[in-house]
């Protein structure tokens, strides 16, 4: 589908800015991916303007843009970003004045959550929880049918719930959150330690020996290749990741929990032991239906999709 009303989403995270222009139906019909200048806010914001403007058409009605931080719904002014150095960023008054256009924002899990909801692996359900874990973990709530997103806009940063006091430091400030032993950092800090430790594993040689140059990817690379050293690593961070998910589930009672993220790309070897762990510490698990975890449909599209989508639903 390539005609009619469109609209443009944006995600813009710390190493890149990817926009799409996207269809009524959820399909993208063109894509531009530009480098995030992160250390420079009004650079970021000229990045962003240009990446929407690499796929702008005559068909385009509105723009999403999903962000990764604390956006404030009723401003779209980004107030905060845990990874990146981004304070009171004016996302929808800087594209909308530039661009002539409606402008939406929102938190980039958020969005996602929208993205796999309408189109992805939560198609099939009113509630639904999504988890983002790639270098931190954010998420997004549906609820019947609903996006759910706070007083402020502010709603399912769920990352930054302190599961291990005086834990390791995390970039929102405080220490132990779950963010902090259950996605991507995790994952790289453990990989550096076991080849600091001398560990027999496929990372000292891919590496030299020097612990510092491990990166997240890496030991999921070499997990799935059979490492039994990262192997114990993904199953450690997908167990944390459970028993996380366990106490959104108490909380929120979804139907459906979607696992997306760059960690999520281990599959079976992360979602295995979260399947385990989660149903070892949700309450009444034998009591409740069921309430599957799922690997998320739409990847490294979601983001787009979602803030697309809602961009255009909200013209309708």
């Amino acid at each position: 589908m390539s005609g009619g009303r469109q609209a443009i989403g944006l995600d813009v995270g710390g190493t890149k800015t990817a926009a799409a222009r996207v269809a009524p139906d959820g399909s993208i019909v063109a894509r531009a991916t530009l480098p995030t200048p992160a250390d420079d806010m009004a650079a970021t914001l000229d990045t962003v303007l240009e990446a929407a403007r690499a796929v702008l058409s005559p068909d385009v009605r509105a723009v999403g843009i999903a962000a990764a931080g604390l956006v404030e719904s009723a401003t779209g002014i980004l107030r905060f970003a845990p990874n990146l150095a981004w304070r009171d960023v004016p996302l929808v008054e800087h594209l909308g004045g530039a661009l002539g256009l409606p402008v939406v924002a929102d938190n980039d899990n958020t969005a996602a959550a929208w993205g796999e909801f309408r189109f992805g692996a939560g198609r099939d359900y009113r509630h639904m929880l999504l988890v983002g874990v790639g270098t931190g973990i954010g998420g997004g709530v549906v609820a019947d049918g609903v996006l759910f997103r706070g007083a402020h806009g502010f709603a399912a940063d769920i990352g930054h719930i302190i599961v291990e006091p005086d834990g390791p430091l995390c970039g929102c400030g405080n220490r132990g959150c779950w963010e902090q032993v259950a996605s991507g950092q995790a994952v790289t800090r453990a990989g550096r330690q076991a080849v600091r430790d001398g560990e027999q594993t496929l990372l000292r040689d891919q590496v030299g020996g020097d612990p510092e140059r491990v990166t997240g990817p890496m030991v999921t690379k070499a997990a799935q290749d059979g490492d039994a050293v990262s192997i114990a690593i993904i199953a450690e961070i997908g167990r944390r990741l459970g028993e996380g998910i366990g106490g959104l589930v108490n909380v929120l009672d979804p139907e459906v929990v979607v696992v997306g993220g760059g960690v999520a790309d281990a599959g079976e070897l992360l979602l295995t032991p979260a399947r385990e762990a989660f149903r070892r510490t949700v309450e009444a698990v034998d009591r409740r239906p069921d309430v599957p975890l799922v690997h998320a449909l739409l990847g490294n599209d979601a983001g787009v999709v979602g803030a697309a989508t809602l961009a255009l639903e909200s013209t309708a």
